[in-house]
């Protein structure tokens, strides 16, 4: 059965955006030569990748606009918008904990939980996440989008692996 994956950064102070939805604060301390490529490592055993409307907006708007980076992946992105889907690129109108359901079962590689909050917190509350990849990055937002919200339940987890390069840490969980 396929692995649902949380990859994501938030602030040290649990922030996955500012108060208005911004990223541009994703960054280390330093300069860039001092990061580590995490995300490719990451991605190889990644064939599916879901996100919100505004995750998406962010991505082909702002982050990288000339060019859909995940043209290696099959991307749902969870919206009221109606748009016309492609063959890697579907837009759907559905519950995220329906359609995590439906393509845990289906054949494939893991699947990726790209954001936003709107998506991955009904997933948490669920326990379908079974592997947390999070980077920590060396800011206080003081406010903004919060990356865990109350669940009503606890959920136990395993620390597997922590790297810290450029101020930046990651942590890699496994529920339990």
């Amino acid at each position: 059965m396929r692995k649902i994956n949380l990859f994501i950064a938030m602030s040290l102070d649990g922030y996955i955006a500012d108060s208005k939805g911004n990223v541009d604060w994703l960054k280390g301390q330093g300069s860039e030569h001092e990061n580590m490529d995490v995300y490719s490592e990451f991605v190889k055993n990644i064939d599916t990748v879901l996100m919100g409307w505004n995750t998406y907006h962010q991505i082909t708007a702002e982050l990288s606009p000339k060019e859909w980076v995940y043209h290696n992946l099959t991307a749902y992105v969870i919206t009221h918008k109606e748009r016309a889907s492609s063959e890697k690129i579907r837009f759907v109108n559905t519950d995220p904990v329906d359609l995590v359901k439906r393509l845990k079962e289906e054949p494939g590689k893991n699947i990726w939980i790209c954001g936003g909050a709107s998506i991955i917190h009904p997933l948490i509350n669920e326990d379908l996440i079974d592997c947390y990849y999070i980077t920590v990055i060396p800011t206080l937002l003081g406010d903004g989008i919060r990356l865990f919200e109350k669940t009503g339940h606890e959920i136990k987890l395993r620390l597997l692996k922590t790297q810290s390069y450029n101020g930046m840490t990651d942590l890699i969980y496994m529920r339990r």
